[in-house]
C-alpha cells in the first residue's frame, strides 16, 4: 500500500494542538510511513515551532497534490492576520479552527486525503464562526450523512460508546429509547466487526439509573427501556449483556471481560474510561464512511506554550486511524473473497479468542 496521506485539522490555535502535532510528526521513523498534511496556518506553525524550539522539516503547500513524503506539510487554510493569544479562548481562534476543518473535509470528500485526525477545538468559540453542533462527532454525521453514528472513546485495553453524546443531563432519559439503544449496539457490533476485526464481539451495556433501577425502586429505564432493547439485539445476533451499574461494573473491572461497553450518557462512560486511559486515550467516530480520529482531550488551555502537554494521546490517534483504514480495507478484500484470514499478517486488532 502507497504512504497514506493523512489530514490533520489545527483545532484552537490557542490551546495544545499545535504543540502535540509537533512532538508527534517531529518521530522522523513515522512520517517516513505516513504524509501529514496539516490543515491550519504556517504561521501559527511557526509561531509554535519557535516557542517549542523545534527544528523539524516543515513546507507549505497549495494543495494535497503537492505533498511530499518525509516532510510536515502544512495548507495555509487562515488570513495571515490569524493572531495566537496563548490560553485564550477567542472568536478568532474559532473561526481558524472551522476553516481548517472546513477545507479538510473537503479534500476527504474529494478522495485527496484518505484518514481525518482531527486536534481539539473550543465548542463554544467555533460556533461564531458558524459551526452549529455540539461537537466533531455531529459535525463529521451531518458532513457524511451518517444517521447512525457512534462515539467511541478507546485505547488498547478498552473500547467505549455511548448512546447519548453531546446533551445535557437533564434531557438523557427522555434521549433514551429501546430503537436508541438497539441502533448504538448495531453500530458498535459492525464497528468491532470492521474497524477493529473481531469476529464475535462481546458487548456489555450499562443502566441507567444506580443499581440498575433496584428493581423498579429507583428508576424503571431498565425494564422497560434498556432489557428489552439487549433481548432484541441478541435476537438480532448481536452478543449484548447486561445492563450492569457503572460503578459496580468498573470498580471491579468487568470491562476486561468485554470487547466493549455501551454506555448510556456520556460521563458515565468518559469520566471512568480517562480514569483508564488519560495519557493514551482516542475519540474515534464509528459508523461514518470515512475515518476520523482525535484525542481523547480538550485544547487545555492552562499548560498552552508551557512545552509539558504530552502528544501521547494524539499519537495513538493518528496510529489507531491508520489501523482502522487498514482493517476496513482488509475486511472489504475479505468480502470479496480475495484474501484469506490468514492473510492477516500483521494487523493486530484481530480478537484472538474470536472463533
Amino acid at each position: 500500500m502507497s504512504r497514506l496521506k493523512i489530514g490533520i485539522t489545527h483545532g484552537d490555535i490557542n490551546g495544545i494542538s499545535y504543540e502535540v502535532i509537533i512532538k508527534t510528526l517531529s518521530d522522523t521513523r513515522l512520517i517516513s510511513n505516513i504524509i501529514p498534511i496539516i490543515y491550519g496556518s504556517p504561521k501559527v506553525l511557526a509561531y509554535y515551532r519557535k516557542a517549542l524550539n523545534n527544528n523539524s522539516q516543515t513546507i507549505t503547500i497549495n494543495s494535497v497534490e503537492d505533498a511530499k513524503a518525509r516532510n510536515i506539510n502544512v495548507i495555509n487554510c487562515n488570513s495571515d492576520d490569524v493572531r495566537v493569544e496563548m490560553g485564550l479562548s477567542t472568536e478568532m481562534a474559532g473561526l481558524a479552527s472551522y476553516q481548517a476543518l472546513e477545507k479538510a473535509v473537503q479534500d476527504l470528500k474529494s478522495n485527496k486525503i484518505d484518514i481525518i485526525v482531527t486536534a481539539p477545538i473550543n465548542k463554544k468559540n467555533i460556533q461564531a464562526a458558524g459551526f452549529n453542533f455540539p461537537g466533531h462527532t455531529e459535525f463529521f454525521a451531518k458532513e457524511f450523512n451518517s444517521k447512525n453514528h457512534l462515539m467511541i472513546l478507546m485505547n488498547d485495553a478498552i473500547k467505549i460508546g455511548v448512546v447519548t453524546g453531546h446533551i445535557p443531563l437533564s434531557e438523557v432519559p427522555s434521549a433514551i429509547s429501546q430503537e436508541l439503544i438497539l441502533e448504538k449496539l448495531n453500530t458498535l457490533n459492525q464497528s468491532l466487526k470492521n474497524d477493529f476485526l473481531i469476529k464475535k464481539p462481546r458487548i456489555a451495556v450499562l443502566s441507567l439509573n444506580p443499581h440498575c433501577g433496584d428493581d423498579g425502586l429507583i428508576g424503571k429505564e431498565e425494564k422497560t427501556i434498556i432489557i428489552p432493547a439487549i433481548e432484541q439485539a441478541k435476537n438480532q445476533d448481536i452478543l449484548a449483556f447486561g445492563p450492569y451499574p457503572a460503578d459496580g461494573f468498573f470498580g471491579a473491572a468487568l470491562y476486561k471481560k468485554f470487547d466493549a461497553v455501551l454506555a448510556m450518557y456520556h460521563d458515565q462512560g468518559l469520566a471512568p474510561f480517562k480514569v483508564i486511559a488519560f495519557e493514551d486515550g482516542v475519540n474515534y467516530t464509528a459508523g461514518l464512511p470515512i475515518v476520523r480520529t482525535s484525542p481523547a482531550h480538550g485544547t487545555a488551555y492552562e499548560i498552552t506554550g508551557k512545552n509539558i502537554a504530552s502528544e501521547q494521546s494524539f499519537r495513538s490517534a493518528l496510529y489507531k486511524a491508520v489501523d482502522i483504514y487498514k482493517n476496513r480495507n482488509f475486511q472489504a478484500e475479505l468480502e470479496k473473497g480475495k484474501l484469506n484470514i490468514e492473510d492477516l499478517g500483521d494487523i493486530k486488532e484481530i480478537n484472538q479468542n474470536g472463533e
